[in-house]
């Protein structure tokens, strides 16, 4: 496989990766903008301020934006480049929100560090998945998950993927009716890597990208590794999305570092591309 190659550069820190309506959308999460950009005139949108720090992204059945607000944990839906609040989550979440799947219902689910991610001394903790529903109603349909992450539904809608990124794992859950979450199980383990941005293509494979190994990994139901792109040894993949006309360009946000104000400081966050043979699927 050919290298990865970089298609947009100056961001602070690119995160939350969607293709949608021909366009790559992303929060550049240390910048506060959520952007869309078009890769086949080069040129780049912001769509919004979220002075909260944007991350997850994601879209009702009627168009709209949702964008998670981290720091303040709200769930916002975006109207003509301003925000609304859907859903305030400070009571449930622990700590700041992160990656979030809507599905094809509407329903948004939501993930959140659980401790404080840049803090040495913070004691690492399990936390929870949340359920926000297209009323608005908000609650907990998941626990004791090691750093929740990346989420992925399949075509069908029956299934919610999500990566524990201190975990090294990905777990799956069967989703009710209700937007309930049921039948937990492994999905796939991947030993010495960390999951963090998802995406699942036709195959049912999932490719997850891995900071701390510079890899992006496609990954088999069990845990074979069908595929792996590697970033060079100063670069980290955090997230990557299926998209382009025919879904079969692998786009990766990567960064040197994640930390907020160095970051901001070096604005050396990019997005990266590779050709891939089996197309997106699913949700995000």
């Amino acid at each position: 496989m050919t290298a990865l190659v970089p298609v947009l550069d100056g961001l602070c820190f690119a995160e939350g990766p969607r293709w949608h309506d021909g366009r790559l959308w992303f929060s550049d999460m240390h910048d506060l903008h959520v952007l869309a950009f078009d890769p086949a005139t080069e040129e780049t949108e912001v769509v919004v301020e979220v002075p909260g720090q944007p991350s997850g992204l994601g879209w009702r059945p009627d168009g709209t934006l949702l964008v998670v607000s981290m720091t303040d944990r709200r769930l916002l839906a975006v109207h003509d480049g301003t925000t609304e609040e859907v859903a305030d989550l400070s009571d449930l979440a622990p700590f700041h929100c992160n990656d979030m799947v809507v599905d094809g219902r509407g329903n948004a689910y939501v993930g959140n560090f659980g401790f404080d991610l840049h803090d040495p001394d913070a004691d690492q903790r399990t936390t929870n998945l949340v359920l926000v529903t297209p009323e608005g109603d908000a609650r907990i349909v998941a626990d004791d998950l090691f750093f929740p992450n990346g989420c992925v539904v399949t075509p069908d809608g029956s299934t919610l993927v999500v990566g524990e990124s201190f975990s090294g794992r990905l777990t799956a859950f069967t989703i009710a009716e209700d937007g309930s979450l049921h039948d937990r199980r492994e999905w796939a383990r991947v030993r010495g890597a960390v999951p963090d941005g998802i995406c699942l293509d036709a195959d049912g494979a999932i490719w997850l990208a891995s900071p701390i190994s510079h890899q992006v990994l496609r990954v088999a139901e069990g845990g074979e590794v069908l595929d792996e792109v590697r970033t060079n040894d100063e670069r980290q993949p955090f997230a990557c999305m299926l998209g382009g006309p025919d879904r079969r360009t692998l786009y990766v946000c990567t960064a040197i570092d994640s930390e907020p104000v160095g970051a901001r400081a070096a604005r050396a966050g990019r997005i990266e591309a590779i050709d891939v043979a089996v197309p997106g699927a699913g949700l995000p």
